[in-house]
């Protein structure tokens, strides 16, 4: 999912919008469309995103991310994002509308890890582990 750092602040969201649609060859118009339903941010779309709040930003970049139509997500802890009404929209949107696309999940939550991946790897001292068996990798995970 987009990370928020890579935006520029003095950018309005919709700005931002247009140059990630750039960058990735996307239609604007519908690109809007998805941002502005989805973000719910109203007027501050039309803001510098330097004004945003840290919830407002992580709701804009989650918006632009599901705007732009990827073959595999990537997707850091961003499950956690915003109240629980915005929680419950990106659960649908991620794991319910894009469920034939291909994700890579990071997560500390290991109830997220079993819910939603059907492989694990776990990451020690430089050497990363693959497992088929989610609970032998989140039980590893666990005794670290």
């Amino acid at each position: 999912m987009a990370f928020t750092g890579a935006f520029q602040g003095s950018l309005t969201g919709a700005d931002n919008v247009r140059f990630v649609c750039r960058v990735y060859g996307a239609d604007f118009e519908k690109a809007m469309e998805i941002v502005e339903s989805f973000a719910e941010l109203g007027k501050y779309l039309y803001e510098p995103v330097k004004v945003y709040s840290s919830g407002m930003r992580a709701r804009l970049a989650f918006a632009i991310s599901l705007a732009v139509d990827f073959d595999c997500y990537l997707i850091d802890e961003v499950i956690s994002v915003g109240d629980a009404k915005f929680h419950q929209k990106c659960q649908v949107e991620l794991f319910e509308k894009r469920a034939d696309k291909a994700m890579i999940i990071v997560s500390h939550e290991l109830h997220n890890i079993r819910e939603y991946c059907n492989r694990a790897a776990v990451l020690n001292d430089g050497k990363l582990m693959v497992y088929e068996n989610i609970e032998e990798a989140l039980n590893l995970y666990s005794n670290l």
